[in-house]
């Protein structure tokens, strides 16, 4: 009985662990499925927004940004899909076993219920139940043989039962099993198209790589205009948001030389709940894909120039709207000569910058709330793209919005 007890106990433990392990795979299935589609969702965007003009009408350097962008969204994509395919295979072997444990379980539960019935109806042939009870010699004994023939069809009942749920079960898991092998046939079907294309961008990128270095001196020229472009705007936003810190410091009678902003209970509680809101702050934008990254990175064809980004460069569609990603007050309006339109929004000690703004919709001094709309984003009249410039700073120092907004 005790040998029995343990191998109950043991055997419950080991279907708690199985239905477990199912259940975090079944949960990390979900996140990988929901990263998967985002993947696929953003490769669309990119398709859509930086390649439907960008042929016709962009330049070299643009277009090579865009292919490197989207191979870069592509790989992640198979690595993701890689994963699913392989927690998804652990699924099935996890099923298969549970399957032959089911077959094994059944056959023994029938065994056992057809020799029930068998002695059943042996004891029926041989003598009759009340009979049994009749010849009892007194009546306790008469009492026990009926609790023994109720306990004995309770049991044959129960059998019975066990194996009909039993049978549930193995169909139950036999449909899982060809769900999970048709699913798992689609992720390899969908990554070798995935895969497919990747071999096409790549073979895309070669060329112009080519065309690029038939062009040198072309290419040279392109890139030293955007980065001394790129070098204007980031001064200017940083010499407003020097005077910014000064001219606060000092209305509050604070040192005007400090890098910081001086800081009222008020301004702490904002900046407080801003910190409080990292990783999980709104898009600047309703819709769009992140076309260039923060940070600095060498140059496709020539890897000893190296190209920064302060910020981080939203494509969006044509009239689109820059908005506040948290609530603040306009601190400043930016008017880059040459460039386009800014809007600076503090926010407690942080800094936001929408930059490339045709149209303004607020001024210096005004409250703003997340989502309110701050101005229309420029279109380029050569390449047809529209693209926010997004920058965010704690004082004077430069932050990766990436690391702040919700899956940038």
């Amino acid at each position: 009985m005790k040998d029995k007890t343990s191998y109950l106990f043991y055997y419950a433990l080991v279907i708690f662990f199985v239905s477990s392990g199912s259940f975090a795979q079944t949960s990390e299935q979900k996140v990988l499925e929901a990263k998967r589609e985002r993947l696929q969702k953003e490769i669309k965007e990119i398709n859509r927004l930086l390649f439907a003009e960008r042929k016709e009408k962009g330049t070299v350097l643009d277009q090579m940004e865009a292919l490197d962008n989207k191979i870069n969204v592509r790989q992640e994509l198979i690595r993701v899909t890689n994963q699913q395919s392989n927690l998804l295979n652990r699924q099935i072997n996890v099923n298969i076993r549970s399957i032959s444990k089911l077959r094994e379980d059944l056959n023994a539960l029938k065994e056992d219920y057809a020799h029930l019935i068998q002695k059943t109806y042996q004891n029926k042939s041989q003598n009759n139940r009340l009979m049994f009870l009749l010849s009892a010699e007194n009546f306790f004994q008469a009492f026990k043989r009926l609790q023994y023939m109720q306990q004995y069809a309770k049991h044959r009942k129960k059998q019975g039962e066990d194996i009909v749920k039993k049978t549930e079960e193995l169909t139950l898991l036999n449909q899982d099993l060809v769900r999970q092998r048709k699913q798992k046939d689609q992720l390899i079907a969908e990554n070798r198209k995935a895969k497919d294309e990747l071999t096409k961008e790549i073979e895309t990128q070669k060329s112009l790589l080519t065309s690029i270095k038939q062009n040198e001196a072309k290419y040279t020229t392109a890139i030293n205009k955007k980065q001394a472009e790129a070098r204007k705007i980031d001064r200017e936003i940083e010499r407003m948001i020097k005077s910014a810190i000064a001219s606060s410091n000092k209305s509050s009678g604070k040192s005007t030389s400090s890098p910081t902003f001086a800081m009222t209970p008020e301004t702490k509680l904002v900046a407080d709940n801003f910190t409080s809101n990292k990783g999980r702050l709104i898009w600047p934008v309703e819709k769009g894909v992140k076309s260039q990254g923060y940070g600095v990175y060498a140059d496709k064809l020539y890897p000893g120039i190296k190209h920064r980004n302060n910020g981080v460069t939203i494509t969006t569609d044509k009239g689109s709207k820059a908005r506040a990603i948290f609530e603040g007050e306009v601190i400043a309006i930016l008017t880059v000569p040459g460039g386009n339109k800014g809007v600076q929004i503090k926010h407690g000690n942080y800094i936001t910058t929408y930059y490339n703004l045709s149209d303004l919709y607020v001024k210096k001094g005004d409250k703003v709330a997340a989502k309110d709309i701050l101005g229309e984003i420029n279109t380029n009249r050569f390449d047809g793209t529209t693209k926010l410039k997004f920058y965010l700073y704690r004082d004077s120092n430069r932050l990766n919005p990436e690391d702040w907004i919700y899956q940038l």
